[in-house]
């Protein structure tokens, strides 16, 4: 064989061989310059975001460590038997893994998980809270969950010598010199202080987000095949990017994706057109009595220039991804048990289901059966269990 001969054989073989074509394959070339530019907007994490300054026990780390406690008692409900974990289950990704969460009667939603809320403008599947002291309140409050009030909080604020101790302690006040309104308010802001502090880990995606950043080909190589593909579809064909978008992967606000939103036969479900109702009836927003926010920086707010909208019906808050294998069932109502029934859905979705006037970027995505695999390949590389208290790195 002449030189040149062995020396063409020698690159056919190299370029043929596993480990050439692996690492071809895991280069970010696969990507557009826009879909790296998406890859990018999604980091880096974790985030850490500012304390709340509508709440003074923001950052606080004895509310933090009460708040902690009494997310889990359930003497802040009204038959002693029910708490926050009841329906915000740690190991389940701070969700109940039913379809919808029951309390003292069975409500219409599902449990939505509570990670990463710091870094939130809005509260609630619906949104009627730009608080999330005033969101903590609503299920102590509600009728078919906890359904306690604002006497029964400060009863047992009061008569209670560990819950008083620690409520002087964390407030500087004694709960018996205040009103039973704001020992509930009080309430509602440490249990949101401690909320704060609940964030997701890193995950593989965010470590091969950061390869790609960096150039860091071996942190490239690591990140499977699969979920490469699927993320290819998540940023390009799919668009899923322009609603989960950025480091929290959710854009925050509210759309209609073709879900029913009959809560039973005859009674719907409003969504955000409620909650917007709700957010405007109720005091406890960032430009209420009871926010410690400075008013004219509340006042420039984006939930103060919120309007209803005719497509506001049926629409829903966009959940954050992060986490988002760990948090089965999944939309509003928990009708759909999987990722996979997830992404069959934007895959074949009814077009007939959603508003004349409202999604117009929401289209059948028509994926084959390894799209749909590889996006969902994607999607459980978006989680990291457990989630962590930030208060306890």
């Amino acid at each position: 064989m002449t030189g040149r001969a062995a020396s063409i054989a020698l690159l056919i073989c190299v370029a043929s061989s596993p480990f050439f074509a692996g690492t071809a394959a895991h280069t970010n070339d696969r990507f557009t310059s826009d879909e790296r530019s998406m890859i990018r907007a999604h980091g880096p994490w974790p985030l850490n975001p500012p304390p709340d300054p509508s709440n003074r026990f923001s950052g606080n780390q004895t509310a933090i460590a009460f708040g902690k406690d009494l997310f889990s008692d359930p003497r802040l409900s009204r038959d002693g038997n029910l708490s926050c974990v009841s329906c915000h289950v740690p190991e389940l990704g701070f969700t109940d893994g039913l379809e919808r969460s029951t309390g003292i009667g069975e409500v219409d939603r599902n449990a939505p998980a509570i990670a990463n809320l710091a870094n939130f403008r809005w509260f609630g599947w619906d949104g009627r809270s730009d608080t999330l002291w005033g969101q903590s309140i609503h299920p102590i409050l509600n009728d078919l969950e906890m359904a306690a009030t604002a006497t029964d909080i400060a009863a047992q604020m009061t008569s209670q010598e560990d819950l008083a101790a620690r409520y002087e302690q964390a407030t500087q006040t004694k709960p018996a010199d205040e009103t039973p309104e704001a020992i509930l308010v009080n309430t509602g802001k440490i249990l949101a202080a401690y909320q704060e502090t609940l964030r997701t880990p890193r995950t593989r995606f965010d470590d091969y987000r950061d390869a790609l950043v960096t150039g860091d080909t071996a942190g490239q190589v690591a990140y499977p095949d699969a979920a490469k593909r699927g993320l290819k579809i998540f940023t390009g064909k799919g668009k899923c990017s322009i609603c989960h978008f950025g480091p929290l992967f959710t854009n925050g606000e509210f759309h209609s994706i073709g879900i029913k939103h009959f809560a039973e036969a005859g009674r719907v479900d409003t969504g955000r057109y409620g909650g917007l109702k709700a957010f405007r009836a109720s005091e406890l927003n960032r430009l209420g009595p009871h926010s410690d926010e400075d008013q004219a920086r509340a006042a420039k707010a984006p939930s103060t220039y919120a309007a209803f909208l005719h497509s506001n019906w049926g629409a829903y808050r966009v959940p954050s991804l992060r986490n988002v294998a760990a948090t089965a069932p999944y939309m509003h109502d928990g009708s759909l048990a999987t990722l996979e029934d997830v992404v069959d859905h934007y895959s074949d979705m009814n077009m007939d289901r959603l508003h004349s006037d409202g999604e117009t970027l929401l289209r059948p995505l028509d994926l084959s059966k390894q799209e749909r695999a590889d996006l969902v390949a994607f999607l459980h590389t978006l989680t990291a269990a457990p989630v962590a208290s930030a208060a306890e790195d």
